[in-house]
């Protein structure tokens, strides 16, 4: 337990130098873009006093290095600055959009992993066997076709020429939610509105398949691969000769196995999973942090742009830790390693 704690605080503490590393440079690199975030709040006509002035407020006259230590003091006090173009806290916006977000991407991971894990138990069971070509080939295709061009091709299909799916926005306007945890399925459910749930639930089907279409051929092709090695293991012919069935070895012991490099390569994977929302969220009208970025950087809006890169970045960090704490669960041999 001490060693598995131990392993946890180094992890732990890598996300924060991580984190740290990263506010840095998207700070730096930000500062040195030769455009002038305060051009958009000042008339045609302000002075030069009026800019000294305005440039002042936002801390914005100093060095890169004390405006950073300024920004972090703050960032540390949970305050990430105001919007130069909401005139709006970033936090506020940021706790606004992060839910949709968050919400897109689970039911996605949830689609892709219904899809990805009978895909890679498919393809083995097709191993040196008729339509594994076809099986590699519409593999191979899936990989090819991008989250984006899904989402095309989803709307196209599902939305207008077979309008059986909604594809713009979260919820029909005709509902009216009240806002509780920002999870749109979790506060329609707190509240009752079960007709709401559904139509909130069929909005997220589109998006959440596109980025699911997008993100489970990697899965299954690692996990296919999995299973082919874990098949020549001593424990599985142990089980084997034991006269158990091919499907309770599959099941029982092949699997367990299989699924620790799979479950890296989603922790690994999911920062694409993540920032291709930015996209999807574009098509779909999705209201969520991909498309406050896109706001954001439409209007260089500096303060906005780093709590939504902060936010990107701590995401991934999180998920990445918590992989590494699950596969430490996992596979007893990392605790003592």
């Amino acid at each position: 337990m001490a060693s598995y704690a131990a392993l946890l605080g180094r992890k732990l503490g890598t996300v924060f130098l991580t984190a740290l590393l990263l506010s840095i440079v998207v700070f730096i690199v930000l500062r040195i873009i030769p455009s002038d975030p305060l051009a958009m709040m000042l008339p045609p006509s302000a002075t030069q006093a009026d800019i000294d002035f305005i440039r002042k407020e936002l801390g914005l006259d100093g060095s890169i290095f004390q405006q950073y230590l300024v920004w972090l003091g703050n960032a540390l006090q949970g305050d990430l600055g105001a919007s130069i173009y909401f005139r709006t806290p970033v936090l506020e916006l940021l706790k606004t959009a992060l839910p949709p977000t968050l919400e897109l991407v689970l039911v996605s991971l949830v689609m892709a992993l219904a899809i990805s894990i009978p895909g890679g138990v498919l393809l083995y069971k097709l191993e040196r066997r008729k339509g594994e070509m076809v099986a590699d080939f519409a593999l191979v295709f899936l990989l090819s076709v991008p989250s984006f061009l899904w989402g095309i091709i989803l709307i196209i299909v599902l939305g207008v020429v077979y309008p059986i799916l909604p594809f713009m926005g979260r919820i029909d306007p005709s509902f009216s939610v009240d806002t509780i945890t920002g999870f749109l399925l979790i506060d329609t459910l707190l509240q009752g509105q079960w007709r709401a749930w559904f139509d909130a639930f069929q909005h997220l089907i589109l998006p959440a398949l596109a980025l699911a279409l997008s993100f489970s051929p990697i899965i299954v092709r690692v996990l296919r691969s999995s299973l082919l090695d874990t098949a020549a293991a001593q424990y599985v012919n142990v089980a084997r000769l034991r006269g158990q069935s091919e499907w309770r070895v599959l099941v029982h012991h092949m699997l367990k196995n299989a699924a620790l490099p799979t479950l890296t390569l989603i922790g690994v994977q999911f920062g694409f999973l993540f920032g291709g929302t930015l996209l999807i969220e574009l098509i779909f009208s999705f209201p969520g942090i991909g498309n406050l970025m896109v706001q954001a950087i439409k209007n260089f809006d500096l303060p906005l742009i780093q709590g939504v890169a902060l936010v990107f970045c701590l995401m991934v960090l999180v998920v990445n830790f918590c992989v590494d704490g699950l596969y430490a669960v996992l596979d007893p041999r990392l605790r003592t390693a």
